[in-house]
């Protein structure tokens, strides 16, 4: 089993910035990737970055490209979230999630079976 717990959440401006947390305790050794998703109030999950552990690579939806860094400090088994030039449709609920096997991509990060409760980013204009 794997624990995560995220962190950092809060409220910022339009155009602020933000870094989320997500530490993972537990049986981390099979970790394949790491990523966050998000939920917002009558909106669907959605896959927002993703980071493999073992050799880094990274993904972004579309919708963050550009603005959002996934990494990773594997020798503190956390991932962050760094979120820059904040718009008010990234308020959402921001959940960490971790699975032992990962195709490559975003799209599925909201089925992986290891998620956090979450962290509330509200971003106001």
């Amino acid at each position: 089993q794997v624990q995560l717990v995220e962190s950092g959440g809060g409220s910022v401006q339009v155009g602020g910035s933000l870094r989320l947390s997500c530490a993972a305790s537990g049986s981390t050794y099979g970790t394949d990737c790491m990523g966050w998703f998000r939920q917002a109030p009558g909106k669907e999950r959605e896959g927002v970055a993703q980071i493999f552990r073992r050799d880094g690579d990274t993904f972004y939806a579309d919708t963050v490209k550009g603005r959002f860094t996934i990494s990773q400090d594997n020798t503190k088994n956390t991932i962050y979230l760094q979120m820059n030039s904040l718009k008010p449709d990234d308020t959402a609920m921001y959940y960490c999630a971790a699975a032992d096997f990962c195709l490559r991509g975003v799209r599925r990060l909201t089925t992986y079976n290891y998620r956090g409760q979450g962290t509330q980013v509200t971003v106001s204009s």
